[in-house]
């Protein structure tokens, strides 16, 4: 017998116990407010803050990886596929995944590898759509194929669209169908998936500049003159209209206006020689330009023609050649010496990246970037791709940005005409 009142063994105490059922921790208040009105409270979170809360739980996780949340962040950085409007240009990308590479854009963080080589000193144009990169090599133009991890170019071209009996001086992709100018004043024109090509006479001497919409051609040429060809049936080749310009037309593009009528002429008091190589629009009353005085200018024709918004200077004094932006904030150049490309964001007065080639006086940039991925076709044979998305832990597709197209026709003369 037990006495009076002595404890109960520790077996006995533990069996009770085990006998009640487990108290479940009780629920927080945040998860009895509506998902609305919680995507609410998130929005009012920075960059920082949103990483955070995902870390906390798998839920709330999924609730701050939503569009939505990360919409307003992307529309600040650089190259998030967002234009000043608000398009979307990537809507099959989550927005935080972009986000995550913009940092990458922004701080200069990529992979950088040497894609393609050849045996001659070329200076080539290209063009990034899709899965393929074009680019003229020659009096060619071949069509390569992107590796689907993203670590590159397959090194054999898929197609090879030829024509020209000298270089391809300028070739664009627009509705499947490349037109290329070349050397020999010569204007080609290939469908890409089809057998369909037609080429034709254009210029006395070689053509700089081509664009095609709409069934229609635009060229231009050292011989001083900006012709308008026909696609109709029965008058293909047939020059509808010539302008007769100052000096050698080196940039030409049709306006998404399609007025066809002279719009206006950019710009005074330029200094002799300070010739316009590169027109890029954004909108059909915003477009970038630059050209061999070393700036870039981004002019809004709805407040002034004489004076440019803002203007942005080559540091090492170097003419530019090419420019493209991502309808946002970035701006990419492309200049003449060791094939350097230069990130801007229009939020800054100075240059935000710089990606260069090893050898002085090697080449120029051409075609810039698309998405993810900076290629850059240099005259030191080979050509060079930097990847922005490897620091990221992402695989971007190479379409995350398509241009929009440009307006105008420039030349060796001080102003733009549209």
């Amino acid at each position: 017998m037990g006495r009076k009142g002595s404890p109960r063994s520790p077996q006995a105490e533990g069996g009770s116990r085990a006998a009640s059922p487990p108290s479940s921790p009780p629920l927080s208040p945040l998860w009895a407010l509506p998902e609305e009105l919680l995507l609410l409270i998130c929005s009012y979170l920075d960059v920082q803050a949103l990483g955070r809360l995902g870390q906390v739980c798998r839920r709330l996780r999924f609730l701050s990886s939503r569009d939505l949340l990360w919409r307003r962040i992307a529309r600040g950085c650089l190259n998030s596929g967002f234009t000043q409007l608000g398009t979307d240009l990537a809507a099959g990308i989550p927005v935080k995944e972009r986000v995550k590479v913009s940092r990458n854009w922004r701080h200069g963080r990529c992979r950088r590898e040497t894609v393609l080589k050849w045996k001659r000193n070329l200076m080539p144009w290209m063009e990034l759509d899709g899965e393929y990169l074009y680019l003229s090599q020659a009096e060619n133009i071949q069509a390569y194929q992107l590796c689907p991890d993203g670590t590159g170019l397959q090194r054999h071209p898929q197609a090879i669209f030829s024509g020209h009996q000298e270089d391809v001086c300028r070739f664009v992709l627009v509705n499947s169908h490349i037109v290329s100018g070349g050397g020999d004043g010569n204007i080609v024109l290939h469908k890409i998936h089809g057998s369909y090509s037609v080429k034709f006479s254009a210029h006395e001497q070689e053509v700089n500049c081509v664009d095609f919409q709409g069934g229609l051609i635009v060229s231009g040429s050292r011989d001083r003159t900006a012709k308008v060809w026909s696609l109709a049936a029965g008058r293909v080749g047939q020059c509808l209209h010539t302008v007769q310009t100052e000096d050698r037309v080196w940039s030409i593009a049709i306006s998404p206006l399609l007025s066809g009528q002279l719009l206006t002429c950019l710009g005074t008091d330029f200094h002799r020689g300070a010739g316009v190589l590169d027109v890029f629009y954004e909108t059909p009353s915003l477009l970038l330009s630059c050209g061999y005085d070393t700036y870039i200018r981004y002019w809004d024709i709805r407040t002034s023609t004489r004076k440019c918004v803002r203007e942005w200077e080559e540091p090492h004094d170097s003419a530019l050649y090419c420019i493209r932006s991502d309808g946002n904030h970035m701006i990419a150049s492309g200049s003449s010496y060791y094939g350097v490309v230069r990130l801007w964001d229009k939020r800054q007065t100075r240059c935000l990246q710089v990606r260069a080639g090893q050898r002085p006086g090697s080449s120029r940039a051409s075609r810039l970037f698309s998405g993810s991925q900076v290629p850059v076709s240099l005259r030191e044979k080979r050509q060079r791709l930097w990847d922005e998305s490897t620091t990221g832990n992402l695989t971007f597709k190479p379409d995350l940005l398509q241009p929009v197209k440009p307006v105008g026709i420039s030349g060796s003369t001080s102003s733009l005409k549209g």
